[in-house]
């Protein structure tokens, strides 16, 4: 009996396995630069904000990146959609949402995530060392939209970090309260409570909101890079009141790119 048992979840793991590799290569595989360039002429007309989170749910069930820097850094590159990070995501999301063709999202890679503007020599980023490396110095910056956070709902204060005396920032409770405020795009800066800072790093997670109408109403999802760099993830897609009863953070501030 015990023979029959093995031999018989042996075949069934044959069966699976070419599947499960399927899947998995699938998960991992970049969307090329034709298909972005035929979704980027698909979504024209289209209002920014759902340009934005069009492009960050393509990337749902995309590995996590597990480099510690990030891979596009690593790599000295712009494009590195085979595994993502929350930073990255956001970053391909509205770079390609901002731009027309695949060729004008890296020059726009160029001026959203740096400080002051990426070198790109020889096909390789050579001042990667200027890129925003914390999620408060794209808030502060301003090229990452607007700070909305307080036209959402009641803000309180909280302990700044790294040069800033204070955030204000929205807790779940109030982010719940406005959510019919919100709109397809808005970015999410999850922000870390000051005694579970590491480093000093004030926002702890970014996604981005997307909202889908139905004949019920509508539906908040919030679309992010879920994972961590030692134990990896997956992009993915979940209601956003769902997320924020279960996080842990204080709360969040929020952003809205406009055109």
């Amino acid at each position: 009996m015990r023979k029959t048992t093995i031999s018989s979840l042996f075949v069934k793991f044959l069966f699976f396995l070419p599947i499960f590799l399927f899947f998995s290569v699938q998960s991992a595989r970049a969307i090329s630069t034709g298909e972005i360039q035929k979704k980027q002429d698909g979504l024209q007309g289209k209002p920014l904000g759902e340009r934005i989170a069009f492009w960050a749910e393509s990337f749902v069930g995309t590995p996590y990146d597990k480099d510690p820097q990030g891979e596009y850094v690593t790599k000295a590159t712009i494009v590195a959609d085979e595994r993502v990070d929350c930073m990255y995501l956001t970053f391909r999301a509205v770079e390609l949402a901002l731009s027309k063709t695949p060729e004008e999202a890296i020059q726009m890679a160029l001026d959203k995530r740096f400080h002051s503007r990426g070198i790109l020599r020889d096909g390789r980023v050579i001042n990667y060392e200027d890129r925003f490396d914390y999620g408060e110095d794209m808030i502060s910056s301003g090229k990452w939209g607007r700070d909305i956070t307080r036209e959402i709902g009641r803000t309180i204060q909280m302990k700044g970090s790294r040069g800033s005396d204070s955030y204000e920032i929205l807790r779940p409770q109030e982010i719940k309260q406005g959510l019919n405020k919100l709109k397809s795009g808005d970015i999410f800066f999850f922000m870390t409570r000051p005694e579970k800072r590491k480093v000093n790093e004030a926002v702890g997670h970014i996604g981005i909101i997307k909202i889908e109408k139905n004949p019920a109403g509508k539906e908040i999802f919030l679309i992010h890079a879920a994972g961590s760099k030692n134990k990896g993830g997956s992009v993915k897609k979940v209601l956003l009141q769902d997320y924020i009863s279960r996080m842990s953070f204080a709360g969040v501030i929020i952003t809205r790119i406009e055109e």
